[in-house]
């Protein structure tokens, strides 16, 4: 299975946000949907940076409440891993261990196409193995 799969069943809807808006409405934006970050878009559509929760908690512990009236730009994380439409839910497993984050916008042709968080990795990991063992059992049956 790979990530065109994943956003073939979640969709490929995107919340995004400008390095402009105040980390108290990015905090507000992922309470009211439910979600773990947010991608920021710069000037042209140009993926700027990802801001979670922890982002959030982090720039709350170094800089206190005050934080919350600061721009995205100063808490978001830079430096966003991403991944392809093409790529495993191995090598997104790999991705998301080996940096520690829990999420991966989806980057085809140069544009931001979707996003995947570790939970959609796990349901689908989850589903790819019980498949597995479903045609395993119906080998073992019918053998």
């Amino acid at each position: 299975m790979n990530v065109a799969a994943i956003l073939k069943g979640k969709g490929r809807t995107v919340v995004t946000t400008r390095p402009d808006a105040s980390l108290e409405e990015i905090a507000r934006k992922l309470a009211e949907k439910k979600i773990g970050a947010i991608v920021v878009m710069g000037d042209g559509g140009a993926l700027a940076g990802i801001v979670s929760e922890r982002d959030i908690i982090r720039s709350i512990a170094d800089r206190g409440p005050v934080c919350l009236q600061e721009p995205v730009s100063r808490s978001m994380t830079r430096a966003v891993q991403t991944c392809d439409v093409a790529d495993t839910l191995d090598e997104l497993m790999s991705k998301m261990t080996a940096g520690r984050f829990r999420h991966l916008p989806v980057i085809d042709d140069g544009a931001l196409v979707g996003i995947v968080s570790i939970g959609d990795v796990v349901k689908h990991h989850i589903a790819e193995v019980e498949m597995e063992a479903s045609a395993l059992r119906g080998y073992i049956a019918t053998g």
